[in-house]
Parts: C-alpha cells; structure tokens; sequence
C-alpha cells in the first residue's frame, strides 16, 4: 500500500462562526465532532486561508546551478529574509501555473520555458488551510524592460540574488535561511537533482488542497 494522505470530509461541523474578516486570511472558529461518539464537539481556531504558490526558478551558472533568491521584508517575525518568489492565490479563477508565472515575473523580472511541480505542502495544518504548491522553473530568460511589474510596499526594494544551488542547501543547513517555502523548495530540488529530475511531476500535476 503506498503511502499518501488522505481526505476526510465525514467529521461533523456543528457550527462555524467568522471571528474577524482579515484582508487577506480571515480567523474562524468551528465546533467539531472528531468522532460519531463524542458526546460534545470539540472548539476549532484556524486561519481560513486563500493558498499560495512559489517558484524555485534555476539557471545554469559558471559553478553549476543557481537559484533565485529574493529578499523582502516579513513585518511579523521583524526580519529580511531570503526567499523564493511566491505569492496568494487570490485572484478568482487564475489557474496555479498562471500564478505562479505572474509572481516570478513580478518579483524578479524573469519567465521560464519550462515548468514542473517540486512539491505541495500545509504551511501549519494545525492552525491554517493554507495550501503552498512549489514549481520548479527552468529555461529562465529575461522580462523586456518595458513589461515589468512596477512593485510597492515590501517588495518596493526588494533585491534578486542569484545564488548555487548547493551554497543554498548549506545555508538552509546552517540555519541562515528561514522562509518555509525557500527551505522546502530548495532542498526539494537538490533532491530532485540527485534523482536524475525523475520525481517532478507535470505543472498540472492534481493538488491536494
């Protein structure tokens, strides 16, 4: 039997109420039976959340591959940190590749010949349903000067590094870099490397979210 996760609908919901409707991510509470014998339900707080997607975008260098890097701002944790593009799914009915094609574009002024899915991921299935699909995209070239995104608030200075592949995985190893996304894409494509790039799956690979 493979191993794989797998959906659950049967809980019953006996009441769900909105808590504060945020800009980006409203806060719910529900009230839940975890099983058809619990004599009462159990309370639920979680971030009601749109999805995201990221791209690990690489490049041959004169030192192997490299993989884009941005740094922005992140108010919570008060830090710059070094990120993969990515950005919310929340424009209705933008198909995930599209999505994602458009964050690469607007965060580092480049596009891509090819694309694979990397990984999919529950940024914190206790607390969130977000969902965060990593795509890999290679045959990177350059947006015309004329067609780039004008960007604003975090990422009004926001820099584009190009770093090796290997020199990420180290830092992710060391404890210098910290965005989930960064570290969970990076480190899945070093693995995808070393397995011949055979575990990536099409960009229109079926989501679990």
């Amino acid at each position: 039997m493979s191993l794989a996760d797998r959906r659950d609908d049967g809980r019953e919901v006996v009441s769900r109420d909105l808590l504060h409707d945020g800009k980006v991510f409203d806060l719910v509470a529900e009230e839940v039976r975890l099983s058809p014998d619990d004599a009462a339900p159990v309370l639920r707080e979680f971030l009601d959340h749109p999805g995201a997607v990221a791209v690990v975008a690489l490049r041959e260098g004169p030192d192997g591959e490299e993989v884009a890097l941005v740094d922005q701002y992140r108010h919570p944790v008060r830090a710059v940190l070094w990120e993969v593009p990515a950005g919310l799914l929340d424009v209705a009915g933008e198909d995930y590749l599209t999505a994602a094609q458009r964050e690469l574009a607007e965060e580092t002024d480049l596009r891509a010949g090819r694309w694979d899915v990397l990984v999919d991921y529950f940024t914190t299935p206790g607390g969130s349903t977000e969902s965060l699909r990593v795509y890999l995209a290679r045959d990177v070239s350059e947006v015309p000067e004329g067609e780039r995104h004008s960007r604003a608030d975090e990422e009004r200075d926001m820099t584009v590094r190009w770093v090796p592949l290997d020199d990420a995985v180290a830092a992710v190893y060391d404890g210098r870099l910290h965005n989930p996304s960064a570290v969970v894409g990076i480190l899945a494509t070093a693995g995808a490397r070393a397995a011949g790039w055979t575990p990536l799956r099409p960009a229109d690979a079926p989501w679990f979210r």
